[in-house]
């Protein structure tokens, strides 16, 4: 008989994941597995799995569907490991995983898969979607409203994380008025810090700043890793620009005076008013 790591055919029709829980298993076999993939646990490869999840992000953004296909792999790949060291551990297995999903869609997609009507907005649904993780939340036994933000997420993520926990009992600005007024404060106690005060006021007071941001996007419902994101992609653009036509001439950057790059600068931004708007060239795509 075929064995189906090494003939890929012969495990036959949805016969991939096995496959690949089947390798997993084996790469960590503390007698004849890899000698690397034995000496991990769930602290080492989390950074991986972040990275992964990063290079899907990147992918999308490039609309590189080749290069998604394979950074899924590399994901679902990340899913598994973690799943087989909670198996090896005695927490749980893989199949645990992927019922506790399967069983959490069909809880919080009563409108698709109960007796619910279809006939609401996709934002009743985002508010029906909230109210149900928050009864989820609440059966846990949850200690506060904030307890189970994720520590590891990325500053800005989390920052608006918090926010959206917040403002589900009510602590949150009624109207976006008051949180641009809080932006102008925050900049001018920002202001403030720098002048008179020591690096210390000064880190604060530009955490609050990026905070009060976050609290804006939020409330224009823009997300802000996202529109980040996208401004490091204009930005990286624009600059290769300069160092597109400095090139052109013979020269580099640093050879050049910074009224140079910025006519440089200001030639790309106009040539980009030409192109199509929206997402697609926000991140360069085509």
């Amino acid at each position: 008989m075929s064995d189906p790591i090494h003939d890929p055919d012969s495990a036959g029709p949805g016969g991939s994941v096995p496959r690949l829980l089947e390798i997993m298993r084996r790469l960590r076999d503390p007698e004849t597995g890899c000698p690397w993939d034995i000496e991990q646990d769930f602290d080492t490869i989390a950074p991986y799995t972040i990275e992964e999840a990063y290079e899907v992000a990147d992918a999308i953004e490039r609309r590189h569907w080749d290069d998604l296909r394979s950074e899924l792999g590399d994901l679902l790949l990340q899913a598994v490991y973690h799943a087989q060291m909670a198996e090896e551990a005695g927490h749980f297995t893989f199949e645990d995983v992927a019922r506790g999903v399967a069983d959490k869609m069909v809880d919080r997609h009563p409108h698709v898969f109960g007796s619910e009507s279809r006939e609401k907005s996709a934002e009743q649904q985002t508010r029906d979607w909230e109210a149900q993780k928050a009864k989820e939340r609440a059966a846990r036994d949850r200690d506060g409203v904030l307890h189970d933000v994720a520590l590891n997420l990325p500053a800005l993520m989390r920052a608006e994380k918090l926010q959206k926990r917040a403002a589900r009992v009510g602590f949150d600005w009624p109207e976006i008025g008051h949180v641009l007024d809080k932006l102008i404060e925050e900049a001018a106690e920002l202001a403030e810090a720098r002048a008179t005060m020591g690096p210390d006021e000064t880190f604060e007071e530009y955490g609050d700043l990026l905070f009060v941001v976050v609290n804006l996007g939020r409330h224009l419902k823009v997300d802000a890793e996202t529109a980040l994101r996208a401004a490091n992609a204009k930005f990286t653009r624009r600059f290769e620009a300069i160092e597109a036509q400095l090139a052109a001439e013979g020269r580099r950057p640093e050879d050049a005076t910074l009224a140079e790059m910025d006519a440089i600068w200001d030639a790309a931004k106009v040539a980009e008013k030409t192109l199509p708007t929206g997402r697609a060239a926000a991140t360069g795509s085509t």
